[in-house]
């Protein structure tokens, strides 16, 4: 299974849904940067289920287990390797599906590809179980980004059919967008926030779900960091968050509306300012020919509505060829899009991270060689 992603800074995940433990090992990271546990702890909790009933009740503690690469709080250079262990498994709510596949759900797939054995109690290795390690190497890539100016923040522009505030491209609010992070709905209007809580209630009652989308941003990139054509920001950051469960659409800038608009709206013209060459509108979303322009990136995530819903659904049974009436039992989120801003943050910023490494493989040898600080 392809489990992996990064050129300058490597990751990758293993374990399962219902195995004993889920983990991961990244390669590459800088030597000798300070990781802050607690503000990792903290990053990783939002992701965490069961905290309030908006979530699935599955309820796990996620505090990751370092075995290699950190030694007294700071990264030493070898690969950081890490496990969380899964402790609140129920496999038997899972026992039907090895025969009868869930609708738009990994089971079918993952069965032809890979035979009767595959491992699909709760999703297996397809399951979004697997995005606490990705946040892991995720959180820490964000504590070393922001120690050079570069920050990453998220909301949800999205809840169904509700819409958050419109930001502004050109300036976002990363300050406000940080404030509301670790609320159940990270929505930046409290009265649209307090309308999807309402919708996501609304369904959890009545066992169906819905999708989302996630708007990220990420300020302080320099100028001049990608590559054309097919290796550009645009395309590492499509096909990383594309291996995030659930994701079906990804747009930059002013993304698909913009398809509809006239050149003479959609352009951003250059303007100078205090900090050098910049533009006036920001609807390319800091991004052109692949390569970062100096304004703030701006990436849209399409999440679809939680597959596991508990009203009846037709399937399908492998092993007699015979239509069934299925009943997915187990805890499932009403709409897990909420739990996976965090997650379009860390991937966004594992990406960022291999970019500036990739741009400046120097950036971070204060933390290595601190005698050589200037």
């Amino acid at each position: 299974m392809a489990s992996y992603f990064g050129r300058t800074v490597k990751v990758s995940t293993f374990g399962a849904s219902h195995g004993q433990a889920i983990g991961g090992v990244v390669d590459g990271l800088p030597c000798g940067f300070p990781v802050n546990l607690e503000i990792l702890q903290a990053f990783l909790n939002r992701r965490t289920p069961g905290q309030h009933q908006l979530q699935t009740q599955r309820k796990e503690a996620d505090i990751p287990e370092f075995q290699s690469g950190l030694v007294q709080g700071r990264l030493s250079g070898s690969p950081l390797a890490f496990t969380i262990q899964n402790t609140s498994q129920r496999s038997g709510d899972y026992d039907n599906l090895r025969d009868v596949p869930r609708p738009s759900h990994a089971d079918y797939t993952a069965r032809m590809r890979y035979g009767e054995y595959v491992d699909m109690r709760g999703g297996g290795h397809f399951s979004a179980r697997l995005t606490a390690p990705v946040c892991v190497a995720g959180g820490i890539a964000i504590q070393l980004l922001e120690s050079i100016g570069i920050h990453v923040r998220a909301h949800l522009a999205q809840v169904g059919t509700v819409p958050d505030t419109s930001i502004d491209y050109t300036n976002p609010p990363m300050d406000k967008l940080a404030s509301i992070s670790t609320e159940a709905i990270p929505m930046l209007d409290p009265v649209q926030r307090h309308t999807a809580e309402q919708l996501v209630l609304e369904l959890k009652t009545s066992g169906d779900s819905t999708g989302g989308i996630v708007e990220v941003f990420a300020t302080g990139l320099p100028v001049g960091m990608g590559n054309p054509n097919y290796d550009g920001i645009e395309n590492r950051l499509g096909a990383t968050l594309f291996g995030m469960p659930a994701v079906k659409g990804i747009s930059f800038g002013s993304g698909f509306p913009g398809c509809a608009s006239r050149g003479s709206k959609q352009n951003d013209p250059f303007i100078i300012t205090d900090e050098g060459v910049r533009t006036k509108n920001n609807n390319s979303g800091g991004i052109q020919g692949g390569i970062t322009n100096g304004m703030p990136l701006v990436m849209q995530v399409g999440i679809k509505p939680t597959p596991s819903i508990y009203h009846e659904q037709n399937s399908v049974s492998l092993s007699n060829l015979s239509a069934e009436v299925l009943q997915i039992q187990g805890r499932h989120d009403p709409c897990v899009a909420l739990r996976a801003v965090p997650v379009v943050e860390a991937l966004t910023a594992l990406v960022i991270l291999d970019f500036v490494l990739e741009h400046d493989p120097r950036v971070f040898r204060h933390f290595s060689h601190p005698a050589l600080e200037v």
